[in-house]
Order: C-alpha cells, then sequence, then structure tokens
C-alpha cells in the first residue's frame, strides 16, 4: 500500500507540475516546519520539591572518650532493591527536545547545578562510608536520599498550540551522616527525619517533628 501511494501521487503532480512547481514532498516539509518553534517560552506549574529515602546503615553508637585515631566503617544499604528513578518528559514541543525542557526547568528554579538528564538512570546501590570517630560521642544515624523535583508546563510559541506536558527528575543524590541528639532545622529535610525515625533511640531529638 505503501508503494501504490507514492506512484498515485506521481502521476497526479505530472498533470499539474507546469503550473506551480511543488512536489507532495515540499508541501509536507513546508508543513513541518510551520509547526516547529525551537525558542519559545514556558510557563510552569504545580512545581514540586521533595526528598526520598533511598538507603540507610546499621545504627550506631560511640561510647565517650572514643580516641581521635579511631575509624568507622560501614555500609548504606537500600531501603528498596526493586526501586528505579528515571527522568520523565511526558511531553516535548518539535525542535525542542526533553533535555531542553529540563533545562529550562533548571533556570525556573535557579539550580546551580544541572538536573537530571533524559537518559540518567539511579538504582540505589549497597556503597561503603567512612567517618573519623574523634569528637563524636552517642547515637548517629546515616542515609542516603535523593532529591526530586516534578512540574507541569505549558510551552507557548509563535503562532502553534500550546505544548503542555510534565516533567519529572531530580536535582542531587547524596548521603548524610547525623547526630541522633541534634534536632533537624531544615524543613526540606524529608529523608534526614525518616532516616532517624527508623535509626535514633526513640524520644531523639533528630526524630521529632521538624
Amino acid at each position: 500500500m505503501r508503494g501504490w501511494g507514492a506512484a498515485v501521487a506521481v502521476v497526479v503532480l505530472g498533470a499539474g507540475a507546469a503550473g506551480c512547481g511543488v512536489t507532495a514532498g515540499d508541501s509536507r516539509l513546508s508543513a513541518d516546519a510551520a509547526t516547529i518553534c525551537a525558542h519559545g517560552t514556558y510557563r510552569w506549574s504545580g512545581v514540586r520539591q521533595w526528598q526520598e529515602l533511598t538507603a540507610l546503615a546499621d545504627p550506631v553508637t560511640f561510647p565517650k572518650g572514643t580516641e581521635h585515631t579511631e575509624h568507622y566503617e560501614s555500609a548504606l544499604k537500600p531501603v528498596d532493591d526493586d526501586t528505579v528513578y528515571r527522568v520523565v518528559v511526558s511531553r516535548t514541543p518539535k525542535g525542542v527536545g526533553a533535555a531542553r525542557v529540563i533545562k529550562a526547568l533548571g533556570d525556573r528554579l535557579k539550580e546551580d547545578n544541572p538536573l537530571a538528564g533524559p537518559s540518567e538512570v539511579m538504582r540505589p546501590e549497597e556503597a561503603q562510608y567512612f567517618t573519623d570517630t574523634g569528637d563524636l560521642e552517642g547515637a548517629y544515624y546515616a542515609w542516603g536520599s535523593i532529591s526530586l523535583v516534578e512540574a507541569d508546563f505549558t510551552y507557548t510559541c509563535g503562532s502553534t498550540a500550546p505544548v503542555r506536558g510534565q516533567v519529572r527528575t531530580w536535582e542531587t543524590v547524596g548521603v548524610g551522616f547525623l547526630p541522633c541528639s541534634e534536632p533537624l532545622y531544615d524543613v526540606a529535610a524529608d529523608a534526614a527525619h525518616a532516616a532517624a525515625l527508623r535509626l535514633c533511640p526513640a524520644g531523639s531529638p533528630a526524630a521529632e517533628p521538624v
């Protein structure tokens, strides 16, 4: 059927070629070009930033008088072995691409570092961490986290119809190590608070609501 459709187009255009000199291919290219607008504007809504807990270490308590020369080593183990984080852009404007949509979101958030790009994947894996035990005393907790961001966008450019889509990506992937005896003051410390609830002794300041 594809070969027959092409043959019919050639026959019809051959009869009127002397009148305009435009081929079917030229018409399709012109129509496609009219729908591509790569320098439009974004309107963002529903922007949400949050942290998720990805890994935990075994809780540890350092006795009073721990020597400065001692080091502590432990493993951060994934909270869920089946969890995989992927970057998603639900719809991209023609001529723009997912990477440019994500960059525009990073500009909107005034991020110093680029957001994770379209091909990036994050799988929490077991990892070793070390700490100098000098001046450490009491219960401590360690965790891994990912800082996610999600937003809806409307892309408008020229006379083309607005394109609406959604982005889900992440800002940073990191680890933390804190004493259970200190409360959390950062209202964005979702992962740290979740880790403290699991690892710190009951009633610890770190486990109190932020």
